[in-house]
């Protein structure tokens, strides 16, 4: 039999977490629930999950500071899940190393779908050897998913590297804005072209030698975006 996909939901709303619980026990995944801040960090700990639902208003810990602490030392897929609607909050929460923001109240089928791109971003693949792609500032080593900066490995989050590893592929060409959304976030996110500028300005300070005039991850003014080697 599959593993199972293991899900750590965090909400401190009692029924959200029975209807998440419920509908994701459902459909096959092995699902553990947190109410606080703390609870969410031991239960990341202790269950090693495949994919985090975070909501952003709990009890003790602001979730800005746990996502904080998982990223301290996880690349595991952080779904935030919030009643804050602010275009604002959503860019912190992306720049913060969230994969995706849902806003309540959601439908659950568009969830689930959401949830699904997210393991797959995050799932490692095994398959082919792949190329490794070198620049003067920083090494892509697109078989190992790994990026080395001055000799030491780069952190990066699953949709950091969906998003890099897509232009590394495609080096010296164009590749647009909607390309990269469908790719790495799924075909209902054609329009969203502010995930990619908060995901490129990350990679861009983790990577170019001077972030605000790249020489690697170059911009092409309303069309997309170009990696050159």
């Amino acid at each position: 039999m599959p593993e199972k996909i293991r899900v750590l939901v965090v909400d401190d709303e009692p029924q959200i977490l029975r209807a998440l619980r419920i509908n994701l026990n459902a459909r096959g995944f092995d699902v553990t629930t947190a109410s606080s801040g703390a609870g969410a960090l031991t239960a990341a700990g202790q269950t090693n999950p495949h994919v985090i639902v975070l909501d952003l208003g709990l009890p003790d810990i602001d979730g800005f500071t746990v996502l904080a602490g998982l990223r301290g030392w996880t690349n595991v897929p952080v779904i935030v899940l919030s009643a804050r609607v602010d275009s604002s909050d959503k860019v912190q929460a992306l720049d913060a190393g969230a994969d995706d923001y849902v806003t309540k109240p959601f439908g659950m089928e568009e969830f689930l779908a959401r949830l699904r791109a997210a393991v797959r971003r995050g799932s490692a693949s095994t398959d082919e050897a792949l190329p490794v792609v070198q620049t003067d500032a920083f090494t892509v080593d697109l078989g190992a998913k790994q990026v080395i900066r001055d000799g030491e490995p780069v952190h990066l989050t699953p949709t950091e590297w969906g998003v890099l590893e897509m232009l590394v592929r495609h080096e010296g060409k164009l590749v647009s804005q909607r390309d990269i959304l469908n790719h790495v976030w799924g075909p209902t996110y054609g329009a969203q072209s502010n995930y990619l500028r908060v995901y490129l300005a990350s990679l861009r300070r983790k990577l170019e030698p001077d972030p605000t005039r790249p020489r690697h991850l170059l911009t092409e003014a309303g069309m997309g975006y170009r990696f050159v080697g």
